[in-house]
């Protein structure tokens, strides 16, 4: 029994092994407790596992704190946490755990994604850039070459640069939107393509509107940030690759079942297109891909989204919102089902 006194509310986290040691810092689980009736060494992996401590937790819990590898929040869980009212999740997508079952019940959720669209946004930006400067071919060339050399007189020196380079970015989410801002001080055209985003609403983000197409034909630099949806599966399919310009920079932060990747090497094989590549698919790439040796594609193991102390950022954001839900306010960043229909 608790102290009927103590008004903070129960909390229990709930992710994958190794994850609260990597989210939670020990300031963090000093304000947890300070925020909520809380053990914050007691992590549930399986909400449905013959744990004591777990099992009496999760019957007196009124808020689940979550992160990666969180256990599905199924109707048997639900039955199990008589008190439950809300999910905090400290990373991006709740999908992966927050059941129709959670709806039903009229639990309140939010998540960190804004504070995880930060990172991919910076690496996004970075890619951009380098992108622009061709510093990832001409870093495999000098290390080749180790002697001087004209890198002015490269005959494919109209591609190099980031002056009024047209810039399209696909889908208007908290990364894309994140994106914008940080592409505002540069000289780049922007372009957008996103279905729920009128021409007016895009120029006031200050960016033009466009259809799909006219993007990937325009743009220097193709980023992908759209959600993962059965609609947007192979979106950037052969026919669009075919009409980015040559020495065009495709940029993938997304998912990989987005591009049409057996399309897409063709293009880079032959060196027409550059590539980043944070994600693909499958999600690592089998032992004899060419993406891990062409000179012309940078391909890393998503790694954009929060890394290392930016872990610390969601737990931050997540906090936060455990206060709000201590102090009766509303959440900040609160999912309704309807939103990820188009979100991901």
């Amino acid at each position: 029994m608790h102290d009927t006194t103590d008004n903070r509310p129960a909390l229990l986290l709930a992710m994958g092994p190794g994850v609260a040691e990597r989210l939670l810092t020990d300031a963090h689980r000093a304000r947890l407790t300070a925020l909520a009736r809380t053990d914050p060494h007691l992590v549930a992996h399986d909400l449905t596992a013959p744990d004591a401590a777990v099992a009496q937790a999760l019957r007196e819990a009124e808020i689940l704190l979550t992160c990666w590898g969180a256990p599905p929040l199924t109707a048997e869980v639900l039955d199990r946490a008589p008190r439950l009212r809300a999910v905090v999740h400290a990373a991006g997508s709740v999908k992966h755990h927050v059941t129709d079952a959670c709806w039903e019940r009229g639990l309140a959720v939010t998540s960190a994604a804004a504070a995880n669209a930060l990172p991919v946004a910076e690496y996004t930006l970075a890619a951009i850039l380098l992108a622009g400067k061709r510093a990832l071919p001409a870093a495999r060339r000098y290390a080749r070459l180790r002697a001087p050399h004209d890198w002015l007189a490269e005959s494919d020196q109209e591609h190099w640069g980031n002056y009024r380079r047209t810039v399209g970015l696909i889908g208007a989410s908290r990364i894309g939107r994140r994106v914008i801002e940080l592409l505002r001080p540069f000289d780049f055209e922007v372009l957008l393509h996103d279905p729920y985003v009128t021409p007016d609403e895009a120029a006031a983000l200050g960016v033009e509107a466009t259809g799909l197409d006219e993007l990937c034909a325009r743009s220097s630099v193709v980023s992908v940030h759209a959600p993962q949806l059965p609609a947007t599966h192979r979106m950037i399919d052969a026919r669009r690759l075919a009409l980015i310009p040559d020495g065009g920079t495709l940029i993938n932060t997304a998912r990989g079942s987005l591009v049409d990747e057996e399309a897409l090497l063709p293009h880079l094989t032959s060196g027409r297109l550059h590539a980043v590549l944070d994600v693909t698919d499958p999600e690592v790439p089998p032992p004899g891909s060419p993406l891990y040796g062409l000179p012309n594609v940078l391909l890393t193991p998503h790694i954009a989204g929060s890394l290392g102390n930016e872990l610390h950022r969601m737990a931050d954001h997540a906090l936060d919102e455990v206060a709000r839900y201590g102090r009766g306010e509303p959440f900040a960043e609160a999912v309704v089902p309807a939103d990820l229909t188009r979100s991901a």
